[in-house]
């Protein structure tokens, strides 16, 4: 009987995929003993909040103009002007959130995980912990999953607020239409599920980019030149899987709960 051979990179893609995931299964295991790592949790938690809060409200804020002026714009040759508020709240709580939470925290919360473990990585931190009998995602990786999810949690509701402020200024005080309509048209068009999706789907997004920044980290060549190349591939890798996950819980999510017309 003939055996079917893996192709070498198809061989490595697979192993890396379920080393991430045991990573990532081993952090969450011991989530229960939280005194181990409550306060590099409270610490990693404030670091994340503090190197992502003004930047995603400076993206939201004119992300939300846009939407706002785009919709706007075909809105008023339709005669549906008051719609605007509508389209640009569903728009930032369904699908807009919990991207830009995850982009964000994958570029500048991520990277610097990613940099962080693979420093200690080269200083030989981790071989050291492993010596004393301290397990380093216990100890390291279980707090930064914890932070990082819950702190994305938040970004994506401070998103709709940043965003919504946007699309309000640019449609109320520029195209003349009344805050009552523009906020009257996104609760005739959301759904409670649609909030607890997004809540959902942020947590999950930060999850794996911290999942992917502390594998990266944690299996950076043991050089400068390394760390640099983890930090890249931790970026690419946590933006294409949040890519393929938002496209899978958003699928089942219209089958499931088809959206207000």
């Amino acid at each position: 009987m003939a055996t079917v051979r893996v192709p070498a990179r198809v061989h490595d893609l697979l192993g890396e995929t379920g080393e991430l995931f045991v990573v990532a299964l081993e952090g969450l295991r011991r989530t229960w003993d939280v005194r181990a790592w409550f306060w590099e949790f409270v610490e990693q938690s404030l670091f994340l909040a503090r190197v992502t809060s003004v930047p995603v409200i400076l993206v939201s804020l004119p992300l939300g103009a846009t939407v706002a002026l785009q919709v706007g714009q075909l809105a008023a040759q339709l005669g549906a002007q008051s719609a605007t508020g509508g389209a640009v709240v569903v728009g930032l709580v369904r699908e807009v959130a919990p991207i830009a939470a995850a982009l964000i925290i994958a570029g500048a919360g991520g990277s610097a995980m990613t940099a962080d473990m693979g420093a200690r990585r080269i200083r030989d931190e981790l071989a050291a912990m492993e010596v004393m009998a301290v397990n380093p995602i216990h100890r390291l990786v279980t707090p930064r999953l914890w932070a990082s999810s819950m702190v994305s949690t938040l970004l994506a509701s401070l998103v709709i607020v940043a965003g919504a402020a946007g699309g309000f200024v640019f449609n109320v005080l520029l195209q003349d239409v009344t805050p009552g309509a523009y906020f009257d048209g996104a609760v005739s068009l959301l759904q409670i599920s649609d909030l607890v999706v997004t809540l959902l789907k942020s947590w999950l997004f930060g999850l794996i980019a911290a999942m992917v920044a502390c594998y990266m980290g944690m299996n950076c060549a043991g050089s400068p030149v390394g760390v640099g190349q983890a930090v890249n591939r931790a970026i690419v890798v946590a933006f294409m899987l949040v890519f393929a996950l938002n496209y899978v819980i958003t699928t089942v999510y219209f089958v499931a709960f088809p959206p207000r017309i």
